[in-house]
């Protein structure tokens, strides 16, 4: 091979590792679908909103109900991960009891259950958060809400998303008149997924840049 040959052979091959490189990087993801609200936002002033719902700061106690671990990445639609997002999340406890005074349901309180936080992401969009698997609603009720989370997530310059997070082949999910409006894809996409670690997920969030 010349040296011509040999240096256009070079080139070639750099810049076609760099467009691999940049495909991955701006590979197009589907935005998180959006879902309604629900009752119980919480309303009641609480100090403690950090990233470990199973204890409350001041007291000695953890929350009831099986321990479980969420993470995941937040990224734009163009497949590029986002920092400093915010997120607000909240649940019921173990027993799906909402730590709101409308929830007059006969569930019981979990008195060292957080039931609310507010946490940023990292570095390339990276968060995690550690709570307990939240109990289906209303208690003994002939229909009851599947088990999820709440999600509000917002950062400047992309539009806000307001979501709900589902966890994977739990037998309530379809019979659950929310998640069955979703298209089989909308569920995928706001459904966790489990890790080879128990009681681990995986849940990525994707939101729209704001044009």
């Amino acid at each position: 091979m010349t040296t011509f040959n040999r240096r256009h052979f070079i080139r070639n091959l750099t810049l076609g590792s760099l467009a691999g490189l940049v495909g991955i990087h701006v590979q197009a993801r589907a935005i998180t679908p959006k879902e309604m609200e629900g009752p119980y936002y919480p309303i009641t002033p609480q100090k403690d909103k950090d990233a470990d719902l199973t204890q409350v700061a001041g007291k000695k106690g953890k929350a009831k109900g099986t321990i479980i671990d969420i993470f995941g990445q937040v990224f734009d639609d163009q497949g590029n991960t986002i920092e400093d997002v915010t997120i607000d999340l909240w649940q019921a406890n173990s027993f799906g009891k909402y730590h709101h005074p409308h929830d007059n349901s006969d569930a019981p309180i979990d008195a060292h259950f957080q039931a609310w936080a507010i946490i940023q992401t990292k570095a390339k969009g990276h968060f995690r958060f550690k709570t307990v698997f939240p109990g289906a609603y209303p208690l003994n009720a002939a229909q009851q809400r599947t088990p999820h989370i709440h999600l509000k997530i917002s950062k400047r310059g992309y539009h806000s998303l307001l979501t709900q997070m589902y966890f994977p082949d739990h037998p309530l999910n379809q019979k659950d008149g929310l998640f069955r409006r979703k298209t089989p894809e909308e569920q995928a996409l706001m459904t966790a997924k489990t890790t080879e670690i128990t009681n681990q997920y995986r849940y990525d969030i994707v939101l729209a840049k704001v044009v």
